[in-house]
């Protein structure tokens, strides 16, 4: 059975498939296995829309089940940024780097309880008639004071969660993907596609 997830991003790739390999019946695919098909740009109000939407025009195209999800920083101390814009929050070509050091630079002078943050993911899983459901994952801690660790992407070089001493670039891949967002909306996802007949995601 095959299910296809809405990236290219090798990282996200490799966290998604370890999250899934506990339903051995799903073959996990990528939009590296369908170099024709091009995702159209986020345009919703919400992480939960574009995951939506991205899972939609993907299912239609390819006529398969599809797993999409959007997922970012919020920091209520700026207002909810970098929220949806959490990838172009520097620019739109801005690297992941990049966008840390804005968020720092946002925070600077800024004390403990301005530092709060939390990383929010919501999953979206799509058939060819239409959204199924949406899961949603929070990950609540704070930013710390300077990028630290290589041993991830997006914002974990300055995310730390509560009761870890280490940013989630710093903290084993295994861990990471165990406590993170992403893992909160994907055990709600499990419980969903376990209850899906086998013979449905064809």
């Amino acid at each position: 059975m095959e299910i296809v997830i809405t990236t290219e991003n090798l990282h996200k790739i490799r966290e998604f498939r370890e999250m899934l390999k506990v339903l051995p019946h799903i073959d996990v695919l990528s939009l590296r296995d369908f170099p024709d098909y091009s995702l159209p740009a986020s345009v919703g109000d919400s992480f939960e829309s574009n995951a939506i939407a991205k899972a939609t025009h993907t299912s239609k195209a390819l006529n398969k089940w599809v797993l999409a999800d959007d997922s970012g920083l919020i920091i209520p101390a700026l207002n909810g940024a970098p929220g949806i814009k959490s990838r172009t929050y520097a620019g739109d070509d801005a690297t992941d780097a990049e966008n840390c050091q804005k968020v720092l630079e946002d925070l600077e002078g800024k004390d403990d309880l301005d530092r709060a943050a939390y990383l929010e993911c919501c999953v979206a899983i799509a058939a060819p008639d239409g959204v199924k459901k949406t899961f949603k994952g929070i990950c609540e801690g704070e930013i710390v004071t300077s990028q630290r660790g290589s041993n991830s992407f997006g914002y974990d070089a300055i995310f730390r969660k509560h009761d870890y001493d280490k940013t989630f670039s710093e903290i084993d891949e295994a861990v990471r993907i165990r406590i993170s967002h992403r893992r909160k909306a994907f055990e709600k996802l499990q419980l969903y596609l376990e209850t899906v007949p086998q013979d449905a995601l064809v």
